[in-house]
């Protein structure tokens, strides 16, 4: 998630885990001073795996998303992470204002292991069990950027700052966990509507997920996969048939907000025999496609603008765009026909016209668009 969120998040555990010394008015003894500590050195550590961005190489522009969100934010590097913190902030603190040892690892330890189960709870997907597995987990039931999640627990903990007391640390985190059993239950209600849209086309999807759109978990981005012989319906069908269908789904909130679908768009699945013949199965960017199709969950396809001469040797993650109903990728790999044998792909960003379409969902959110 965020920074913010991370910080927040990294500083509520270790100032909800701390205890007021009985009988003290608020203000006043160790313990109360001690949760300001606590809180500060968890703020600090809550956000420490993100340095793994600085794991990046002007000759491997896919290396730093190999290893944001690896060995940094598993789960066995906890205790190191913890450590190195706790390490590092004892130094900066200075010999009058260091606090005990044993409280800042604690404090740190407590702040660092937030941060990967946090990233988990998004839909990038994050190497929690590394090195077991390589599995990515995204449970993708809140996004990465979410003020109704923040700002509650942010208000929450100043509270708790100010007033040097966990209880209102503690409610943070209660906020912050049912806040997420929302986004979960969102999700399915999001699942339920796309499998119902599949099947009224007559798909019968081989995957089918569900992310939550920016900013928000009401209004859900739903993706899923067709193959040869589903009965695609809109006449898009090729050679090999596999499609990704895309769709804004805002399920329903009891009485406040009705369940709204917003029928989107498909496109066929990428296909490198297909679209780009060109290129050498042998050669640095078919090997960088590869590595790209496996941090994408597979959720790849050729630029949909290259039909029109846009764009074509760019290669678009389906899975994340600005509206839900669009398959324009957030970041794509772009290929060149005429490079070398050892070239790399280029890594592109894409956030063009994004106030422009913040209108738009917006009023898919509220019910106005369509």
């Amino acid at each position: 998630m965020d920074p913010l969120t991370q910080a927040v998040v990294g500083a509520a555990l270790p100032m909800a885990a701390t205890r007021t010394a009985r009988g003290a008015p608020a203000g006043t003894g160790s313990r109360p001073i001690r949760l300001r500590t606590a809180g500060a050195l968890g703020f600090l550590a809550g956000m420490a795996a993100d340095l793994d961005v600085l794991i990046r190489s002007a000759a491997d522009p896919l290396l730093f998303l190999e290893y944001h969100r690896q060995f940094t934010h598993a789960l066995v590097f906890v205790p190191v992470g913890g450590l190195l913190c706790a390490l590092a902030l004892q130094l900066l603190a200075g010999r009058r204002r260091r606090p005990p040892f044993r409280l800042t690892l604690l404090a740190c330890t407590l702040g660092y292991a937030t941060h990967g189960l946090l990233d988990a709870c998004t839909s990038y997907g994050t190497m929690l069990f590394w090195p077991f597995s390589e599995a990515r987990i995204a449970l993708s039931i809140v996004p990465v950027v979410d003020p109704l999640f923040t700002l509650p627990a942010a208000a929450l903990l100043l509270l708790a700052w100010w007033r040097r007391r966990p209880l209102q640390a503690r409610l943070a985190l209660v906020w912050a966990g049912l806040y997420l059993a929302l986004g979960a239950w969102q999700q399915q209600a999001a699942l339920a509507g796309a499998a119902a849209l599949a099947a009224a086309r007559g798909h019968a999807p081989a995957r089918i997920e569900a992310k939550p759109t920016f900013a928000n978990i009401l209004l859900w981005k739903t993706i899923y996969e067709t193959g040869d012989g589903d009965g695609n319906g809109d006449g898009g069908g090729n050679g090999n048939g596999a499609r990704f269908h895309v769709d804004g789904v805002r399920p329903g909130l009891g009485p406040l907000l009705r369940a709204r679908v917003y029928p989107g768009t498909s496109i066929p699945r990428l296909d490198l025999a297909r679209d780009f013949p060109w290129l050498d199965p042998g050669s640095r960017q078919a090997r960088d496609v590869e590595r790209f199709r496996r941090l994408s969950g597979g959720f790849l396809a050729a630029d949909p603008d290259r039909q029109g001469g846009g764009h074509p040797g760019r290669i678009v993650d389906v899975r994340y765009s600005f509206l839900p109903t669009s398959v324009r990728g957030l970041w794509s790999i772009e290929l060149a026909p005429d490079a070398g044998p050892d070239a790399p792909v280029r890594y592109r960003t894409h956030r063009e016209g994004a106030r422009e379409r913040l209108g738009a969902l917006w009023g898919m959110i509220v019910g106005d668009g369509g």
